[in-house]
Formats: C-alpha cells, sequence, structure tokens
C-alpha cells in the first residue's frame, strides 16, 4: 500500500490487535517513518516501558522535532500500553 497505512503484517500476532484498537498504525510503522517516527527509531532513544506508557498518555512533542505532535493517548489501559512499550523496546 502506498502512502498512510502501515502493513498489519507488520506488526506481531500478539501487538497487532492493540495497534488496531488504539489506531497506532495510522500514523506509526514498524521500521519506516510514517506520520510519526518509527518503532525502531523510537526504541533507539532508550526510554524505559514506563516512560513509553507515560509518552502515550502525554506525547511530548519536543522529543521529535519535525514530526507533527501526537496526540495524547489517554484511553489506552496501562496494562496495554506496557505491552506495547515492552514490544517497542525489544526491537532493533
Amino acid at each position: 500500500a502506498f502512502g498512510f497505512q502501515a502493513n498489519a503484517e507488520d506488526f506481531p500476532a500478539d501487538i497487532k490487535p492493540l495497534m488496531q484498537k488504539y489506531t497506532c498504525f495510522a500514523c506509526h510503522k514498524v521500521d519506516a517513518r510514517l506520520v510519526g517516527p518509527a518503532y525502531t527509531d523510537v526504541a533507539k532513544k532508550k526510554y524505559s516501558n514506563a516512560k513509553i506508557v507515560e509518552l502515550i498518555a502525554n506525547p511530548k512533542p519536543e522529543n521529535w522535532p519535525g514530526y507533527p505532535p501526537m496526540m495524547a493517548l489517554k484511553n489506552v489501559p496501562k496494562a496495554d500500553a506496557m505491552k506495547i512499550a515492552s514490544w517497542i523496546n525489544s526491537l532493533k
């Protein structure tokens, strides 16, 4: 696909439903810039899982100059956010 949709197959089976539920893949791909940074680039920042959970709920656009600001996703339960964070940090 060309443009705005990350491929669902880019995400592991246990993470994909969360990506769909919270529409993460509208703006993020695993290994390529989309609207927001690639998850592999997020992983390179070496944030703790807890910090990523915090940034999902309260994004800090100043951490990512050159990208549009991410909206705060306060609807993501902490357990789901932690799953997503630990997956992001597992990426190389």
